[in-house]
């Protein structure tokens, strides 16, 4: 509704997972090399935590962008899955055939065969599971045993568990003692830093197609960094609404009291 009156040529404020508009703050940069280690070092387990909406799925994704062609990846988003099914997922996301009925050991024989296969062509492989926090505790066992797949120098199988903070409070209970044991790179993404908001902010808009004539005013900024704590996906709310006000108003300076009414109606919705 707004793009044509601010000359954008999509909404810069989208909550969904989009890798063109990753914004590299200082954190989700450190995330981003914690993660390239892990897969380029064939560390095996990798855990990536941080609250809901803090970028943990925007980061995977601009990740496999940054992945070159010898390193194959699957990406699941639903590990809520039975263990025969998610195994199913893993293997058909690889781009493998899971035939017409599949059983447990054909899929796991398929998998098998397929890292075998991309090991001597001196590939990588890397599995991504995201909202791994939901993920039932005999379904990380079977988890854990798809890395037992290696060789005797190292593994054939990098496997990254993406979740909010719940996953390290199950990966730090006693039946996941094995499991922790593998896993060789942590890393928890915090809210971005106060002064990073308003670079996230201006970020997200150059990449929507702005000129710089849309301007978030200072005391809007801290207003927001407030009021969302710093977390990228609340951040996107309340911009997308100052923005529609703004436009309703035939303004591109988006000011304090722009920001505060529109927090207050975004309050006054979900209260509905």
């Amino acid at each position: 509704m707004y793009r044509e009156f601010f000359g954008l040529k999509e909404k810069p404020f989208n909550v969904t997972s989009d890798p063109n508009f990753f914004f590299l703050s200082r954190v989700h940069k450190e995330a981003f090399s914690h993660l390239l280690y892990g897969i380029r070092e064939r560390k095996g387990f990798v855990v990536i935590t941080g609250e809901i909406g803090a970028g943990k799925t925007t980061l995977c994704r601009a990740l496999l962008n940054q992945l070159d062609e010898s390193t194959k990846s699957a990406f699941v988003f639903n590990p809520g899955l039975p263990e025969q099914q998610l195994l199913q997922a893993i293997v058909e996301d690889f781009g493998l055939h899971a035939g017409d009925r599949p059983n447990k050991v054909s899929l796991l024989r398929q998998l098998n065969s397929f890292l075998i296969n991309e090991l001597t062509m001196d590939n990588n492989v890397v599995l991504i599971i995201d909202e791994a926090q939901n993920i039932k505790p005999s379904t990380l066992e079977e988890i854990r045993m798809l890395s037992n797949l290696e060789t005797d120098k190292e593994k054939l199988f990098q496997i990254v568990l993406v979740g909010q903070p719940e996953l390290k409070n199950k990966l730090n209970s006693p039946s996941m003692k094995q499991l922790k044991q593998r896993v060789a790179v942590t890393f928890h993404i915090t809210p971005l830093e106060a002064d990073e908001v308003g670079q996230y902010i201006n970020h997200r808009l150059c990449v929507a197609g702005s000129r710089g004539d849309i301007l978030f005013t200072y005391d809007s900024v801290e207003f927001i960094y407030r009021h969302s704590g710093g977390i990228p996906r609340i951040i996107n709310m309340i911009c997308d609404k100052a923005l529609l006000a703004a436009y309703v108003m035939e303004t591109k300076d988006i000011t304090l009291p722009i920001v505060e009414k529109s927090l207050q109606e975004m309050a006054g919705a979900m209260a509905a």
